[in-house]
């Protein structure tokens, strides 16, 4: 790792990291089990409209996937569709993710950060177990300050 800043661990299962920083894939993946890698581009999602489709196609939500977010939090947290023990979900140039809509940014992070902290990791006598949800937000340098300020404030909150 280049820098300090270019890697910020927000919560251990929610990272941001700058597209050239070294983040170590021991701290993501498990030493065994099934991993489900998902990856999706801010650019890709401006509103809440494409950012759910985005993510109804990359995750392949259920018919049921009501569109809105509290059903985005719930498709989130369950996951048990797509087989896996464990899913990574890497999301580039997250700073232009729901641009167009601040209070809707403000929902869909706050749901990345709830569905990670509902499927986080526990303490056990013999170690710990990791979390089986991460979220990778990669986002241009000049954003990494601003970005991580936000889920700061989300962590507050929940």
């Amino acid at each position: 790792m280049k820098d300090e800043t270019q890697a910020i661990h927000v919560a251990p299962w929610m990272h941001i990291i700058t597209p050239d920083a070294g983040l170590n894939l021991d701290q993501l993946l498990p030493a065994s089990g099934s991993v489900h890698v998902a990856r999706l581009n801010g650019e890709d999602m401006p509103d809440e409209s494409s950012a759910f489709e985005k993510f109804w196609e990359t995750l392949k939500f259920p018919d049921y996937f009501g569109w809105n977010w509290h059903a985005f939090y719930d498709c989130l947290r369950d996951l048990q569709w797509l087989s896996s023990d464990y899913h990574i979900l890497i999301i580039e140039s997250a700073e232009s993710a729901l641009s167009e809509d601040d209070a809707a940014r403000e929902e869909f992070f706050k749901a990345l950060y709830r569905a990670g902290q509902r499927w986080s990791y526990t303490k056990r006598p013999e170690g710990i177990t990791l979390s089986k949800f991460c979220v990778v937000l990669s986002c241009g340098e000049e954003a990494v300050s601003t970005v991580a300020r936000s889920l700061v404030e989300l962590q507050k909150q929940a």
